[in-house]
């Protein structure tokens, strides 16, 4: 019997990319009906595939409904059909399709869809918006939207002059530690560490039972949580330009995977508000499995500013169900 009645025959691609694993299916014209609980089926890391979610990669001209979108987007040929592990249609601006958004171009080039050269983009519509996607030689690069101070109510301290606005306490570090909160596809809280012995500590204490994170002020919704170890600079040797480095780890997650490009290019944009005047628009980070560049800019939080993450996606089989 197969796990997922509605997938049987078809064949799902497998990726990662900065830590998000998906499972892709190549249905151009809609013809699957894609239930929720063959996508918990398959997402399931124990009886399943293992996944963080599942996309449908469709043309938009085979979309019902999606007369408006493509009038306002008539360059975008491909919809990036997403659902969570537990079956739910990722919806509205607030959720992280950018790495599936690379995903989906990796997958649409290696198939012969759309064969990307280097410097090649694509723009990808999803339900939270239209994506553009850059190929860079073995990189994918996303837009990630643009980051915004966030709105606390009451916070601990005004970000504009202390460079936080959150207390956050943490299983497996001792004390308060001050957080800066941030806009980008969704909430995201953001703490800078003193050393890796903490971001492994937090790590450990995170999994341990009954292990809490708490937020002063309490946020409206489940933010991400984003700690970061800053590891000073380097210049590039192609460049000269200066390059922050930092090694992060996603905590806990709001909507969608823990990590994943939003909550890097986050990372970054508080790294780079933190050390302030003169302080580099690019960013190296070591993350869970690998690196990726974030560019943010002169000015990563005003209003026309997009923070840009790069990084690999690495397609790792295709399986055919049953």
């Amino acid at each position: 019997m197969t796990i997922a009645p509605g997938l049987s025959g078809r064949a799902l691609i497998k990726g990662h990319a900065a830590g998000t694993d998906l499972l892709l299916l190549i249905d151009p014209e809609q013809e699957v009906a894609v239930t929720a609980a063959d996508v918990v089926a398959v997402c399931d890391r124990r009886a399943g595939l293992g996944a963080d979610g599942l996309v449908r990669v469709v043309r938009i001209n085979a979309l019902s409904g999606a007369e408006a979108f493509r009038a306002a987007v008539p360059e975008a040929e491909w919809f990036l059909d997403y659902y969570l592990a537990d079956g739910t249609p990722a919806v509205g601006p607030h959720l992280p399709f950018g790495d599936a958004c690379r995903m989906l171009a990796a997958v649409l080039d290696s198939e012969g869809l759309v064969p990307l050269d280097d410097g090649a983009a694509i723009t990808i519509g999803t339900r939270g918006g239209a994506r553009t996607v850059t190929r860079l030689g073995g990189q994918w690069a996303v837009d990630a939207g643009p980051a915004h101070p966030a709105a606390v109510a009451d916070p601990a301290a005004v970000p504009d002059d202390e460079g936080w606005d959150t207390v956050v306490r943490i299983p497996g570090l001792d004390g308060e530690r001050a957080a800066l909160s941030l806009d980008l596809c969704g909430r995201h809280v953001v703490v800078a560490l003193g050393e890796e012995a903490e971001l492994d500590a937090a790590g450990a204490g995170a999994t341990a039972a009954g292990g809490q994170v708490d937020y002063d002020p309490e946020p409206d919704a489940a933010p991400s949580l984003e700690l970061v170890v800053p590891m000073g600079e380097r210049t590039d040797p192609g460049t000269g330009d200066r390059v922050g480095l930092a090694r992060v780890r996603v905590l806990t997650s709001g909507a969608g995977p823990a990590g994943g490009a939003e909550a890097y290019c986050a990372a970054a944009a508080a790294l780079h508000e933190w050390t302030g005047e003169g302080a580099p628009t690019d960013y190296l980070l070591e993350v869970p499995g690998g690196e990726v560049g974030v560019h943010v800019g002169a000015a990563p939080l005003v209003d026309d500013a997009m923070a840009v993450l790069t990084g690999p996606v690495d397609l790792v089989g295709r399986i055919t169900l049953v």
